[in-house]
C-alpha cells in the first residue's frame, strides 16, 4: 500500500512573519515545485496530505484579538471572522500556486469543521477529505480559528490537526518544514551556539523539553517548543510513525523528504 505522509508548510516558510499579510511568492512556487516532482517520480507510491501555517496572515490578528484567550470582550467574535478572512487570505494563495504547479490540491477551511474545548481539538469532520484523498486528490488543510466550546473561540494549529489526521488516519510519517534547519538546543537565530538536536526520543526527551525556547516573531500556536512537544508525544502513542522537522528553507530538501531518502539534515522524532 502506497505510504501516507502529511507534510507542513510552516508559516515562517511561506510568509514574512514580521511584515504582516506577506506572503514569499517565490519560496511557495519552490515548493510547490518540489512537491509536483516527488509525486511524479513515487506516482501511486505516495499519498500526500499538505497542512500550512498562517504566519504573518493569521499570527499577527489572533495577537491583537487575543483569540486563543477565548472570548475576552465584545470584539472577540469579529476577531474570529478577522482571523478565519486572512488565513483563507494565505490559503487561497497557496492552493493557487499548488494547481498552477499541477498538483491536484483541494483545500479542507479548519473553522467550518473543526470543533475545539481549552484548546483541544475535540473534532474534526474528515469524510470529504478521506475521499478526495482514495481519488488521488492532495487534500490541504491549515493553521485557521475555531469555535471553543468552553473558551468561545481559539486557534487550532497545523500540528493540532496533523495529531487529529494522524490518530484517524495513521500515516508513516510527519514532516514539518519551516525555516530553521530542525530543533536546537537554544534558538538558533538568537544564539550563535544554538547545537542541532539530529535525533529526539524517549532517552534524551526530558532534556530536550527543559532546553527549549519559543521561536521568533508573534507565534500564538505556541513556537517551537509546542511544535516539538505535540510531535515527539504523537509519535510515542503511535510507533513506528515518525516526524521530522527540517528547513524547507533549503532548496531540495521537502522534496528528498519527500521522497524518503537517508537525510543528513532536520532532527528526527520517534
Amino acid at each position: 500500500m502506497s505510504e501516507l505522509v502529511l507534510l507542513k508548510l510552516g508559516g515562517s516558510l511561506i510568509t514574512d512573519k514580521t511584515q504582516p499579510n506577506t506572503p514569499h511568492l517565490e519560496a511557495i512556487k519552490r515548493l510547490a515545485a518540489e512537491i509536483k516532482s516527488a509525486l511524479d517520480d513515487r506516482r501511486d507510491d505516495l499519498r500526500l496530505i499538505i497542512g500550512h501555517g498562517s504566519g504573518s496572515f493569521g499570527h499577527a490578528v489572533a495577537s491583537k484579538y487575543k483569540t486563543t484567550q477565548g472570548v475576552i470582550g465584545p470584539e472577540s467574535w469579529y476577531g474570529l471572522a478577522q482571523v478565519s478572512a486572512v488565513a483563507a487570505r494565505l490559503n487561497r494563495i497557496v492552493m493557487d500556486i499548488l494547481l498552477e504547479a499541477d498538483i491536484p490540491a483541494i483545500a479542507f477551511q479548519p473553522s467550518a469543521s473543526a470543533r475545539m474545548r481549552q484548546g483541544q481539538l475535540m473534532y474534526f469532520e474528515t469524510h470529504s477529505l478521506k475521499t478526495a484523498l482514495e481519488h488521488g486528490l492532495v487534500p490541504v488543510v491549515y493553521g485557521d480559528v475555531s469555535v471553543d466550546a468552553v473558551q468561545g473561540v481559539n486557534i487550532v494549529s497545523t500540528e493540532k490537526l496533523f495529531d487529529s489526521l494522524a490518530r484517524e488516519l495513521n500515516p508513516e510519517r510527519i514532516l514539518l518544514a519551516g525555516d530553521v534547519d530542525g530543533v536546537y538546543t537554544t534558538d538558533p537565530k538568537l544564539d550563535s551556539a544554538a547545537e542541532l538536536i539530529e535525533d529526539i526520543d524517549s532517552t534524551n526527551w526530558i532534556e530536550v523539553e527543559t532546553s527549549l525556547g519559543g521561536s521568533l516573531a508573534a507565534d500564538v500556536t505556541g513556537g517551537m517548543y509546542a511544535k516539538v512537544k505535540d510531535m515527539y508525544h504523537l509519535t510515542l502513542a503511535m510507533p513506528p510513525m515518525q516526524a521530522m522537522i527540517f528547513s524547507g528553507a533549503d532548496s531540495g530538501n521537502v522534496e528528498s523528504a519527500l521522497l524518503g531518502r537517508t537525510a543528513d539534515f532536520g532532527t528526527l522524532i520517534n
